[in-house]
């Protein structure tokens, strides 16, 4: 099972990918489109780079922890909030429900916690 739940984790870290180009572009629904495309773009780059260097099991930057707990409800939550405010709410509720559920079945089987190295 743990490894299910880790399959559906980088599924769901792909998905707040697309989440954050979505709501990111759809958040300022009445802005310029060259402006909504730059956010559709820019936002899931940062989001990649903050994964990366802090949240991502090989990340570079191990201390502090509440960095790697930041970065992953930045993230996260981020995604969330914009794909709601973009004008998906119902996907955002999906999105933000199987991901609090794979985070807490994780958290009970030992397998998301910043101690964890692979």
């Amino acid at each position: 099972m743990t490894g299910a739940q880790l399959a559906l984790r980088f599924l769901l870290e792909l998905a707040s990918l697309v989440a954050l180009a979505v709501g990111g572009y759809g958040a300022w629904s009445d802005g310029p489109v060259a402006l909504r495309v730059l956010l559709a773009l820019v936002l899931p780059a940062l989001a990649i780079v903050l994964w990366a260097r802090y949240a991502a099991p090989r990340r570079k930057v191990r201390e502090p922890v509440a960095l790697w707990y930041g970065v992953q409800l930045l993230v996260w939550g981020g995604s969330v909030v914009l794909l709601a405010i973009g004008g998906h709410p119902w996907w955002a509720l999906g999105l933000g429900v199987v991901m609090v559920a794979n985070t807490v079945v994780l958290r009970a089987l030992g397998e998301w916690s910043p101690a964890v190295e692979r």
